[in-house]
C-alpha cells in the first residue's frame, strides 16, 4: 500500500510563491510517473504538471513558465514550485503517483489560495 503526504499549501498574495511536496511512503513499489492536478470550486479536476522517473515533464499552458516540477526518486518525493501565483490558480492541488506496477495513487490535496 502506498500512502501520498503531501505539504506546502497556504494563502499567499497574487505575485508570490508557494512549494508544494508529496513524500509517497511504503514498501515495494518503484514510481513511474508523479504529477500535480489541481480542482477549483465548480470545476473539474485539471492537470498541472508531470514529471516521468526520467526527468520529462509536462505543463499545462496555464502555468507554463511560472510553475516548475522536480522530483528526488530517492526520497519519493514530488515537488511543484509555484511562482508569480494569479487569482485563478485558487484550487486544491492534489499529488498523483503512477507506479511501475499497480493501481494510481492520489493525495488527499492541499489548499492553495492566492488572494490579495
Amino acid at each position: 500500500q502506498v500512502q501520498l503526504v503531501e505539504s506546502g499549501g497556504g494563502l499567499v498574495q497574487p505575485g508570490g510563491s508557494l512549494r508544494l511536496s508529496c513524500v509517497a511512503s511504503g514498501s515495494g513499489f518503484s514510481i513511474s510517473t508523479m504529477g500535480w492536478y489541481r480542482q477549483a470550486p465548480g470545476d473539474q479536476r485539471e492537470q498541472v504538471a508531470t514529471i516521468t522517473r526520467g526527468g520529462n515533464t509536462y505543463y499545462a499552458d496555464s502555468v507554463k513558465g511560472r510553475f516548475t516540477i522536480s522530483r528526488d526518486n530517492d526520497k519519493k518525493t514530488v515537488y511543484l514550485q509555484m511562482n508569480s501565483l494569479k487569482p485563478e490558480d485558487t484550487a486544491v492541488y492534489y499529488c498523483r503517483v503512477v507506479p511501475v506496477f499497480g493501481s494510481t495513487y492520489w493525495g488527499q490535496g492541499t489548499q492553495v489560495t492566492v488572494s490579495s
